[in-house]
């Protein structure tokens, strides 16, 4: 066994790693970018290692950097995590060539695997189906149109290199297919340092399952059966779940014995993911790619198993054999298991970003989380923050905790999706195990958008938090800060407020001290009346319907607050220093304003230049995925505000166009 183990990575799987390294008495070693010096992997870590500027490209994606790290701590051992340098070659092989131990498959499996091209020729050639498509090694765009033209749409467009949804189009019409293949190669360069590309048809209503496989280095291969992770956005997980619900005995074990035999046939020697889709209806699983590293989801699998899959590859990457062979490996209840990552889910899940300023995991079921209060959720990298999962001896069981662990998980700061989970979570299609990839869509065919169940009860909180936040904490307040007296010593007092949720259009609100500490709060068409307790962050509210809790942070003018499992940002100030605010500029304004925070990666056009309407005018990327912005109006552009290379915030605007007189 190892005595040090260096964490190639970042965020909640670096101290996920560090968990079991604890538990075994390896000694572990962070690196951490210059955005990451204050991140809780660097914290949780025996030593911390510097490795370069904030960009992935200078830090976590640099082989060499890593090796100095390993020079500069003797760490005996590297682990990869997932993501950056886990399914690169490059890594394993100077870890080899320095005499460290790398905590993964060797790499010439990683390279076998790596790529979807070949990986789906060495699938056929071991008997296991793929979905048909273009592998060829001719890139260029002409030839992958005509091969595209040969399937026949609707296809998906996919970066051979990498995962996680990167360099992934679905294209339904020929009009689509360059735009296409233009964003998907960009995306794959920038993630995985490979522009190639292949082509498949596309699977209308597929589910998405996969095979979690470990190997030895003696030969041995065993399966830790299947996991289900249909439900995606933007072809990137949201929910998984172990095993797959209302799966036929028969095709359970064609997936397991596909799964097993790919593992065989390259000799795999750690843990890995076969990954296949099935279309709804049907009974044939088809290959999709192999990912030679632990997953993002590989709690669902230690919960039904009991099993530490960290330990598993440090062991096996120490030489050891399997832990157990395949007649050992018994499987019992459920778990599923829901990635909260910072993003808009009512925005078609952008990005956000941000510190984040209140925290508190539920302690009702398993939480792996790389933040905590204090952390700060910037554009330069994958925008997970924490896996909520839930587990019990039924799905059912495994759903309702799940359910009421994310709606007691509190998050502030950055936008992020826990509310939309929750409300998956509990949609029918999901509760009966009918879920495909399409399960957005047909969850929410509008779109998500939050219930705000507790709207009014939390506008409520907020103004009288904003009005009286200056005094102490205590059991209630007496008086509150800044008001108008009314009437004579001691009398009543009131403050005229300025809020708005979100924002959206802004409201008069008065909140009005009644005797004994409590609050009426009025406006044009509500009353309620409520008393607040706040200890530091923590609330309690209490109405004539009964006692509430929940958590609040004022940042500037904005109540960031949280309640019953709904998440609210207030504006508040005082009527006297109000500023009116517009509803935005609008459709066919000829503003091209940025739809997230991130990075311009490509300014199509210049001062002066005529442009249709239809014309993508900016390329955006932010957290490794890329956005065409384009014109609503033809007409000439008058205005460019922004840069190749500069950081934006979301809502600016990057170009204006004068639209074309009609006639």
């Amino acid at each position: 066994m190892i005595g040090s183990l260096l964490i190639a990575n970042r965020g909640e799987i670096a101290v996920r790693i560090m968990r079991t390294c604890k538990r075994l008495g390896i000694r572990t070693i962070a690196v951490f970018s210059d955005a990451d010096r204050d991140a809780c992997h660097v914290a949780a870590a025996d030593r911390a290692i510097r490795i370069g500027p904030a960009a992935a490209r200078d830090s976590y994606l640099r082989p060499e950097a890593i090796m100095d790290a390993v020079a500069r701590s003797g760490a005996e051992a590297v682990h990869p995590g997932y993501g950056f340098l886990s399914e690169k070659p490059e890594l394993p092989t100077l870890c080899v060539a320095s005499g460290c131990v790398f905590v993964g498959p060797s790499a010439d499996r990683i390279a076998a695997m790596g790529s979807k091209i070949g990986s789906k020729l060495i699938a056929a050639r071991a008997g296991v189906p793929s979905v048909p498509g273009y592998v060829g090694g001719d890139q260029s765009s002409s030839r992958l149109v005509d091969e595209a033209q040969r399937l026949g749409f609707p296809l998906m467009v996919k970066a051979s290199a990498g995962g996680g949804g990167k360099g992934m189009r679905r294209v339904f019409t020929a009009a689509e297919l360059l735009p296409a293949l233009d964003l998907a190669r960009r995306e794959a360069e920038a993630a995985f340092g490979d522009p190639s590309l292949l082509i498949e048809t596309l699977v209308m209503r597929p589910r998405h399952l996969e095979v979690q496989i470990a190997g030895d280095k003696h030969g041995r291969v065993v399966h830790l059966f299947e996991r289900d992770c249909s439900v995606q956005r933007n072809n990137q997980k949201v929910l998984e779940e172990a095993p797959a619900p209302n799966l036929a005995p028969a095709i359970r074990k064609k997936l397991l014995d596909r799964g097993v035999a790919l593992a065989r046939a390259i000799a795999y020697d750690n843990l890995g993911t076969v990954e296949f889709i099935l279309e709804e209806g049907e009974d044939e699983p088809w290959f999709l790619e192999m990912n030679t590293r632990l997953q993002v989801e590989h709690p669902v699998t230690e919960a039904i198993t009991g099993l530490d899959l960290v330990e598993w590859q440090i062991r096996i990457a120490c030489g050891e054999r399997l832990p157990l062979e395949q007649d050992a490996i018994r499987e019992h209840g459920h778990a599923i298991e829901a990635r909260i990552t910072a993003e808009r889910a009512d925005r078609d899940f952008r990005p956000d970003t941000g510190r984040v300023v209140g925290y508190r995991e539920p302690g009702s079921i398993r939480v792996d989380s790389g933040i905590a209060a204090g952390s700060e959720v910037t554009l330069f990298y994958d925008s997970l923050l924490a896996k909520a999962i839930g587990a019990g001896d039924t799905r059912e069981t495994a759903r309702v905790r799940l359910a009421a662990g994310l709606r007691d998980f509190v998050l502030l700061g950055p936008a992020t999706t826990l509310p939309f989970l929750a409300d998956a979570v509990e949609h029918p299609i999901f509760a009966q195990g009918k879920a495909t990839t399409r399960f957005i869509e047909d969850a929410f065919p509008t779109g998500w958008t939050p219930a705000r169940q507790q709207s009014r009860l939390a506008r409520a909180i907020a103004c009288v938090l904003a009005a009286g936040e200056d005094k102490p904490a205590g059991p209630a307040w007496t008086s509150l800060t800044g008001f108008r007296i009314l009437g004579a010593a001691g009398g009543p007092a009131e403050a005229r407020l300025i809020v708005s949720a979100d924002g959206g259009a802004p409201t008069v609100v008065v909140v009005v001290a009644l005797p004994g500490g409590s609050r009426r709060v009025r406006s044009d068409d509500d009353e309620l009346d409520l008393r607040v307790r706040a200890v530091g962050p923590e609330i309690e509210v209490e109405t004539d319907s009964g006692i509430a809790h929940g958590m609040y942070r004022r940042i500037d003018d904005a109540i960031l607050l949280t309640l019953a499992g709904e998440t609210y940002v207030f504006t508040v100030g005082s009527e006297i220093a109000a500023v009116p605010g517009g509803a935005g500029l609008a459709s066919g304004s000829g503003s091209i304003l940025a739809t997230m925070p991130g990075v311009i990666a490509e300014v199509k056009v210049a001062v002066g230049d005529m442009v249709e309407a239809g014309q993508v005018v900016i390329v955006l990327e932010s957290m490794k995925l890329f956005a065409s912005l384009a014109t609503d109006v033809a007409g000439v552009v008058v205005d460019v505000a922004c840069q190749s290379g500069e950081t934006v915030p979301a809502g600016k605007r990057l170009i204006l166009i004068e639209a074309r007189a009609k006639g």
